[in-house]
C-alpha cells in the first residue's frame, strides 16, 4: 500500500513539472486550459503502455534518454556560447558566484554534507531499491554478477549525468544575472529554452528532451501500480478458478483507475502550485517511504514475528510523528506553501529553537520515519520460535 502510494504521488508530482512547463510557455498562448493538456498527455502515455512488449520498452527507453541527454548537453553547449565562456571559464564563474559548492560544513544546515550523503542513500535504497519498476531490470538480469555489473555500471553513468545537470543549474543561474532575470526555480530552465533569447532549433531540442524525460518515467510508474495493484492487493495470480479473460479484463479496469488517479493527483498539484517540485517530491518521500523503508529493514534484518493487525498503525502512526516534528523544525518550509498565522509561525519558530537548538532537519527525515517505523513494529512483535527451532533443527543436522 505504501509503495503505491509513493509511487503515484512521486510519478505524479514530475508529470506535473512538464505538464505545466508546456502549458505556461506554450499551450497557454494557443488557449488550451491545463486540465486538457493533463488528460491529452495521460491518454497518450495509456497508448503507450497498451503497445508493445519489453523489447519494445527498452527500444523506446533508449532512445528517450537518448535524447533527454542530448537535450541536455545541446542546451549547456547553447548558454555556454551565448555567455561566451568555455567550460574552464564557465567554472571558475560558478566558483567566484558562489554556485559550485559541493561540501556545506554547517553541521546546523538543511545541507550539511554528511545529512545530505545519508538522506541520499536511504532515499535511493526506498526509491530504486524497494520499487518494483527500478528493479524489474535488475533482477531480469540472467546472473546475479551481471545483475551486479548492471547496477554499478548505472550508478558510474548516473554520476556524470548529475553533473551535467548540476553544471547547467549554474549556468542558468549565471545566463539569469546577465540578462537581469527574476525567474527562479523550476520556470527558469524553460524561460531560458523558450523565451530567453536561444534558438528556435535549441527550444524544439528542449521540448523532445523534456518529453523524453517524461513519457519513460509516467509509463513505467503507471505499469507498476497496475501490476503491484493486481499480485499483490487483488491477489489475481493467486485465484485460479478466474478466467484468464476475466483476469485481463481485472487488470484493463485497474489500469484506468490508475490513470484517473493520476489525472486528480496532477491537479491535486495544480492547485498547490509549488515552484520548486523536488521539494515537494523528496519532502513526501521523507513521510510515505519511510514505513516502506522500517517495514523491509524489520523483515530483512530481524526473524522476530510481528502481530500484524497493528502493522498498519505503526505505519501511520510514524509518519505522523515525523509531520509534527517537522512542522516544529522547519516552520518555514510550511509557512511559504500553506497560510499559517503569523502568531502560529512565531511560536512554532520559538518551539523549533528550545526543543532543537538550531538543528534543521532535510533529508535524513526519511531515515527518522524508517526508524520509527522499525521501532514500533519491534514494540508489536515477539520471537518466531518455530523459525529459531527450525534453524537449531537445522545446524544440528
Amino acid at each position: 500500500m505504501f509503495f503505491i502510494v509513493s509511487r503515484a504521488l512521486g510519478a505524479t508530482a514530475r508529470m506535473y513539472l512538464v505538464i505545466n512547463i508546456l502549458q505556461i510557455f506554450i499551450l497557454n498562448k494557443m488557449g488550451i486550459p491545463f486540465w486538457a493538456t493533463a488528460l491529452i498527455i495521460l491518454l497518450l502515455i495509456l497508448l503507450y503502455t497498451f503497445e508493445g512488449g519489453v523489447k519494445t520498452i527498452v527500444y523506446t527507453d533508449t532512445l528517450q534518454t537518448t535524447f533527454m541527454l542530448l537535450g541536455l548537453v545541446v542546451c549547456i553547449v547553447a548558454i555556454l556560447n551565448k555567455l561566451d565562456l568555455n567550460l574552464s571559464t564557465a567554472l571558475s564563474s560558478l566558483k567566484e558566484n558562489k554556485l559550485s559548492t559541493l561540501f556545506n560544513t554547517d553541521v546546523k544546515a538543511p545541507g550539511f554534507f554528511v545529512k545530505q550523503i545519508l538522506g541520499g542513500a536511504f532515499i535511493t535504497i526506498a526509491m530504486t531499491g524497494l520499487d518494483q519498476e527500478m528493479m524489474q531490470k535488475n533482477i531480469s538480469v540472467r546472473t546475479l554478477k551481471d545483475s551486479q555489473k548492471n547496477i554499478l555500471t548505472l550508478s558510474t553513468i548516473l554520476i556524470f549525468v548529475n553533473l551535467l545537470f548540476l553544471l547547467m543549474g549554474g549556468l542558468l543561474y549565471l545566463y539569469a544575472a546577465q540578462t537581469g532575470s527574476a525567474v527562479k526555480g523550476d520556470d527558469l530552465f524553460p524561460s531560458v529554452a523558450l523565451g530567453g533569447g536561444l534558438s528556435a532549433a535549441i527550444s524544439v531540442i528542449f521540448i523532445i528532451g523534456l518529453i523524453s524525460a517524461l513519457f519513460p518515467s509516467a509509463d513505467g510508474a503507471l505499469t507498476a501500480l497496475t501490476s503491484s495493484f493486481c499480485i499483490d492487493i487483488l491477489g489475481l495470480k493467486k485465484k485460479e478458478n478466474l478466467s484468464e479473460k476475466k483476469k485481463k479484463s481485472t487488470r484493463l479496469t485497474v489500469h484506468l483507475i490508475f490513470a484517473v488517479i493520476f489525472f486528480l493527483l496532477v491537479m491535486l498539484f495544480k492547485w498547490v502550485d509549488d515552484k520548486s517540485i523536488i521539494d515537494v517530491i523528496l519532502k513526501v518521500a521523507g513521510y510515505t517511504y519511510g514505513p516502506l523503508l522500517g517495514l523491509f529493514a524489520f523483515g530483512i534484518l530481524t526473524n522476530r514475528k510481528i502481530k500484524d493487525k497493528y502493522a498498519l498503525v505503526i505505519c501511520l502512526l510514524s509518519p505522523l510523528l515525523v509531520f509534527l516534528m517537522d512542522l516544529i523544525n522547519n516552520p518555514e518550509w510550511f509557512v511559504n506553501r500553506f497560510s499559517l498565522s503569523e502568531a502560529a509561525t512565531q511560536n512554532l519558530k520559538a518551539l523549533s529553537g528550545n526543543i532543537f537548538g538550531g538543528y534543521k532537519i532535510s533529508i535524513e527525515i526519511l531515515i527518522f520515519n524508517g526508524l520509527l517505523t522499525f521501532i514500533g513494529l519491534w514494540l508489536i512483535s515477539s520471537k518466531d520460535v518455530k523459525h529459531e527451532l527450525s534453524v537449531e533443527q537445522n545446524l544440528t543436522k
